[in-house]
């Protein structure tokens, strides 16, 4: 491994005062030393940006956003500055996590290592340190390409202790090598939050750009801290329309609108079985018509 290579790590905060401080600690204590880290704040209400201005380290920098421009948009202002910086590779982490000190090299060096492009760590819950959020993860074609985190949710027993090639990871953590932005581009900022990841991944997938699982490397991540859960209004919005969107993009016309009506299936079933509310079918359909709007919007 090349030690003199720069590594560039994009963090997103909004409002993220409350986790900033063992973020920022796991990252002083990283082994790996030559690295820049870029933090790009959403116009948090918080002390995120005072938080950030006192910490004593001039390889952090600052991208203040006078309004929020969305994960999507905020990692790409990340990933610019650190390409224009020299970075050889950029670290995508999110700012809810702890880690060890050794995350950057053992990442780093699975690049080299394994001859690939991109490394994931093996990420588990903060509050249950022993459970899997996710080893990695896939697609399933069979079901429109939905991913899935392998072993969420599973105890952490060694069942996902084999390093591997996978096609999908969240970008809570990923290093990528600078090659890949340059053949796929950045992240899709239409997406603002939510399956920007997935968008990129399967993009990366199509270019047979290959993805690393690292198990030897963990990482313990403060789930949905900044969003408040899969299950609030926010969340729906964007998850239901994100995914409307990223048929349209990705697919052909006529693949497109199988897969979309097949979801729209699927959402109404959910509806009549009892498993959604009223309301959240209600606000699942507002957000199937705003998908559909943001394909229009971007036809014309």
């Amino acid at each position: 491994m090349d030690r003199e290579e720069r590594v560039g790590i994009v963090t997103v905060t909004f409002n993220s005062a409350k986790v900033l401080p063992d973020f920022l600690r796991c990252i002083t204590e990283q082994t790996y030393r030559n690295f820049l880290l870029y933090a790009v704040d959403n116009a948090s209400t918080d002390n995120s940006v005072g938080l950030l201005r006192t910490f004593p380290d001039q390889r952090l920098q600052i991208i203040p956003n006078s309004e929020n421009k969305g994960v999507a948009e905020g990692n790409n202002q990340g990933i610019r500055a650190a390409l224009e910086a020299g970075c050889g590779s950029v670290l995508l982490i999110n700012n809810d996590t702890e880690f060890g000190p050794m995350l950057i090299a053992q990442l780093l060096g699975a690049l080299d290592d394994d001859h690939v492009s991109m490394v994931c760590p093996k990420m588990l819950y903060f509050d249950e340190p022993n459970r899997i959020w996710a080893a990695g993860g896939e697609f399933q074609p069979w079901c429109g390409y939905r991913v899935v985190h392998l072993g969420d949710g599973q105890l952490d027993e060694g069942q996902y202790d084999r390093g591997r090639l996978v096609t999908y990871t969240p970008t809570c953590c990923v290093l990528i090598r600078k090659r890949v932005f340059e053949t796929i581009g950045l992240m899709d900022p239409r997406y603002f939050v939510y399956a920007d990841d997935t968008d990129f991944m399967f993009r990366a997938m199509r270019h047979r750009i290959t993805l690393w699982y690292l198990p030897e490397c963990c990482l313990w991540h403060k789930v949905s801290s900044m969003t408040g859960g899969d299950s609030t209004p926010f969340a729906i919005r964007y998850m239901t329309r994100n995914r409307i969107y990223f048929y349209r993009k990705n697919f052909s016309t006529v693949t497109a609108a199988v897969w979309i009506l097949l979801y729209i299936v699927h959402l109404s079933i959910r509806y009549f079985r009892g498993i959604d509310s009223a309301t959240t079918w209600k606000a699942k359909r507002q957000a199937v018509h705003e998908g559909l709007a943001m394909i229009a919007s971007s036809l014309s």
